[in-house]
């Protein structure tokens, strides 16, 4: 069935309820967003867009995001949506990648030398909007692509995942089966960007009728989140990490906010044991902690509110959870045999959330799908509760001397110091041991590589510690709050990066 039935139903059931909103304004209620979406869809046909025809959608967060996409889905296209901080030129080479018969932005001028172009709240997209068009859903098996989702193109160009309806009304049912009930008086605040799992977060709140909340601003603002959730009890969102620490220490965010709040879903990077435990202890039983990834997102498995209640070990704090309904999660040797409980090796995933493949790659796909499971490339393991932790990326780890060494472990005993405010690891090539750790450290004033190396002496294995500290304003980030380690090993050559030793 066409995802984008649930705006159908939604329409039908909670016909005048606010579906979306602008900041503290409603910008359409369910009747009148199937309306705009109908008109929309019947635009593209006008076009002469086709069942499985590729749309591009480059623009930041705003209210028409959500009615271009069900617009897109009821003509019986493919959304695709783009990060809105992409160079002209990435998004070229993903418009040609993808064969996109049109694109929606609200910058034409940076898409120029595409043939088909319809510029949100340009002429022709409020002309579409007057017209009337009593348009239901094109038929779509369940196979069929619904939403192809390119990766950062951190190891080369992009891949575009390929999502089916069958992989959305999956996680759609799953996000209500495993997390918090969602009703018409809830909402969905979207301060990520919607061209990511943020907008997959909103089908759940839409087929129960709830609201979808845009910030005024189009981001993450915490002063302007915590206006919103004394506007909008019942309030749930989706954070990165860095955003998570941002909102708790946020002074404005107060006891009548925290109360508004539903659930606090955070993914997309790692959470350091410390923050979540900073977190929890301002905002109680609200976080929900998940792991997926663009080839199989919303999510793999979970970290729910009751568990980060108990009184539980570090080592489940600081894992990723259990495996969501219908996942099946295996952690896996070099050899493809089954790791036992507690041993790292290569976590894989089979499921209905699991992508179809990577759009005209199929030497991409046939590495990435094998035997029914998706190879991740991530390093985990397994304990004997069924709790996975992540220790990194295949290609992040650093390997020394032969031994292996997870950044995310020694970023954990860094961030213990009470001097570090943020901090991420990468591997720089060493003549005699092959690889040597850097950190790039956040730091109060006053911190020194000498009293860092002291706190690592005192807490890993002397082989793991950091031989060269960068002691930084600022890490860089993608607009998802994702630290880029492309950019941190770029510094590594650069001749004007300046490095302490211990």
């Amino acid at each position: 069935m066409n995802i984008a039935y649930i705006l159908t139903q939604s329409a039908r059931a909670y016909c005048d309820r606010p579906a979306v909103c602008l900041g503290l304004s409603t910008f359409s209620t369910y009747t009148q967003l199937q309306d705009r979406s109908a008109a929309l869809a019947a635009a593209l046909k006008q076009r002469n867009l086709v069942k499985g025809d590729r749309v591009l959608i480059f623009m930041g967060n705003r209210p028409e995001y959500i009615e271009i996409l069900f617009a897109i889905w009821t003509a019986g296209c493919v959304a695709v949506p783009l990060n809105a901080k992409l160079h002209p030129n990435e998004v070229t080479y993903i418009h040609a990648n993808c064969d996109a018969a049109l694109a929606f932005t609200d910058r034409p001028e940076d898409v120029e030398g595409f043939s088909a172009v319809i510029a949100v709240g340009g002429p022709e997209y409020n002309a579409a909007l007057q017209a009337s068009a009593d348009l239901q859903p094109a038929h779509a098996a369940q196979t069929d692509p619904a939403w192809i989702f390119y990766t950062s193109g951190t190891t080369g160009r992009p891949k575009g995942a390929i999502l089916t309806h069958r992989n959305l009304w999956t996680m759609t049912t799953s996000f209500l089966a495993d997390m918090c009930p969602v009703t018409e008086m809830s909402a969905a605040l979207h301060p990520a960007p919607l061209s990511h799992a943020a907008g997959l977060f909103m089908l759940p709140f839409a087929q129960r009728g709830a609201a979808n909340v845009v910030p005024q601003s189009g981001g993450f603002d915490p002063h302007e989140i915590v206006t919103l959730l004394h506007e909008y009890p019942h309030s749930s969102f989706f954070v990165a990490p860095t955003m998570l620490t941002r909102l708790t220490a946020c002074p404005a965010l107060d006891t009548a906010a925290i109360e508004n709040l539903d659930l606090l879903f955070c993914g997309g990077a790692p959470i350091y044991v410390a923050d979540l435990r900073r977190a929890m202890a301002l905002l109680g039983n609200r976080i929900w902690i998940g792991y997926g990834q663009g080839e199989a997102p919303c999510t793999i498995t979970y970290l729910p509110p009751h568990i980060l209640s108990w009184e539980i070990p570090d080592s489940w704090l600081g894992s990723v959870g259990i495996p969501r309904t219908g996942v099946t999660v295996c952690v896996v040797d070099e050899t493809g045999t089954q790791c036992p409980p507690d041993v790292a090796g290569e976590v894989i995933v089979s499921g209905d959330v699991v992508m179809a493949g990577y759009w005209g790659n199929e030497t991409a796909t046939a590495s990435a799908l094998r035997d029914g499971w998706l190879h991740t490339g991530d390093i985990g393991s397994v304990d004997a509760h069924g709790f996975l932790t992540l220790k990194d990326r295949s290609k992040d780890v650093i390997i020394s001397g032969g031994s292996n060494i997870y950044p995310r472990e020694v970023e954990e005993v860094l961030l213990r110091h009470s001097g570090v405010v943020e901090t991420n690891v990468v591997g720089r090539e060493e003549a005699e041991w092959g690889e040597e750790v850097i950190a790039f450290v956040v730091a109060e004033p006053g911190v020194t590589a000498q009293a860092l190396d002291r706190f690592c002496l005192d807490n890993i294995a002397r082989f793991k510690r950091p031989k060269a500290y960068c002691f930084v304003l600022e890490l860089p980030k993608s607009s998802y709050g994702k630290i880029l380690k492309t950019e941190l090993r770029q510094m590594l050559t650069d001749p004007d990066t300046q490095f302490e030793k211990p």
